[in-house]
């Protein structure tokens, strides 16, 4: 029997990678979640019984708004690293999406940030908005929604006294501040709603080419494409809109803009709708909202090539195109 070797030494154990840092939750929403629910039922409560004129659609919006914020402040915020720069200040990214985009969204991916992009596309939406009414009348814009409404097939005809109390409701709205206020409230939650979406949307293209986004850089990445384009159709818009005699301008297609950068005119919108707006997606700003959303999804995800956010914008930009197209299909008078 051979004699025992004192000097033998078990092998070192196998390094244990190192696990990837968690991401915290966002929980700083969740008081303001749960504000906007309560001031939700305030105001619902407050509609109910009339003491405030259209309270009851704007509590359940708030509400609704309210658990939103409650829901995704579950959703994680994606790990920070040592390796990962500071976070850009709200003026530098704001300014720096201009003419540094690819800078900016390279920090989103560490320090996605929503809220102040959201602030400014509320303040630019509200500022054209008031002068379109202002500009072109409640009077007008009312009398032909009206109008086209009650030339609509039944069953989505409503009768003669429903024409009138809806004519009178939505004069009410346009001059009456508080439910210009309330109209403001629903304006924003849709905006962060339509955001979210589209957030959801290029998260899960972005997993289908085989990269990775956070649901928060994703939203990050929609609002601060948002500023730059609406600044331009806003900003610009709201010149034209001073330029152009309120008679020439439409109660409904110059409702968001009347920035006319794209094909649709070359169309008459009242002989033929459905190519109006086909055309009306071949645009200046609609290419620049697509390079800016794919640079915007190649730099803040993870392993997200060109080709892939190219990819998704793209997508994106199809299945609106596709979804408004067949909503003027159903209802094209109102852009005749």
């Amino acid at each position: 029997m051979s004699a025992s070797n004192e000097s033998f030494q078990a092998p070192p154990a196998p390094p244990t990678p190192e696990s990837k840092p968690r991401g915290t939750r966002p929980v700083k929403l969740r008081p303001f979640g749960i504000a906007f629910f309560a001031l939700g039922l305030l105001v619902l409560g407050a509609g109910i019984p009339k003491i405030l004129v259209g309270g009851i659609s704007t509590g359940i919006i708030l509400a609704i708004f309210g658990i939103l914020l409650f829901v995704f402040s579950f959703i994680p915020l994606p790990a920070v690293t040592e390796s990962d720069e500071p976070p850009l200040s709200f003026f530098d990214r704001i300014t720096g999406i201009f003419y540094e985009p690819s800078r900016v969204f390279r920090n989103l991916r560490a320090h996605p940030r929503w809220v102040g992009p959201l602030v400014v596309a509320i303040v630019l939406t509200t500022i054209y908005s008031f002068a379109f009414v202002q500009r072109v009348t409640p009077e007008r814009i009312v009398d032909y929604m009206t109008s086209k409404i009650a030339e609509l097939p039944p069953p989505f005809t409503p009768p003669p006294s429903a024409m009138e109390k809806m004519k009178a409701d939505q004069l009410a709205e346009y001059k009456n501040p508080i439910q210009r206020i309330e109209g403001l409230v629903k304006t924003s939650v849709g905006l962060f709603v339509v955001a979210a979406l589209v957030a959801a949307l290029c998260m899960l293209g972005v997993l289908v080419f085989g990269g990775r986004m956070n649901f928060w850089q994703a939203l990050s990445v929609v609002f601060h494409v948002w500023v730059p384009v609406m600044a331009i159709q806003k900003l610009l818009g709201l010149v034209i809109l001073y330029l152009k005699a309120p008679e020439d301008l439409h109660p409904v297609l110059h409702q968001e803009t009347t920035l006319q950068d794209n094909l649709g005119i070359l169309m008459s919108p009242a002989e033929h709708p459905v190519l109006f707006v086909l055309l009306s997606f071949i645009g200046l700003t609609w290419f620049y909202l697509v390079w800016l959303r794919a640079k915007g999804l190649h730099f803040a995800g993870t392993k997200v090539s060109s080709g892939a956010a190219w990819g998704v914008s793209i997508t994106i930009y199809i299945l609106f195109m596709l979804f408004v197209t067949v909503w003027t299909s159903l209802f094209p008078g109102f852009i005749s």
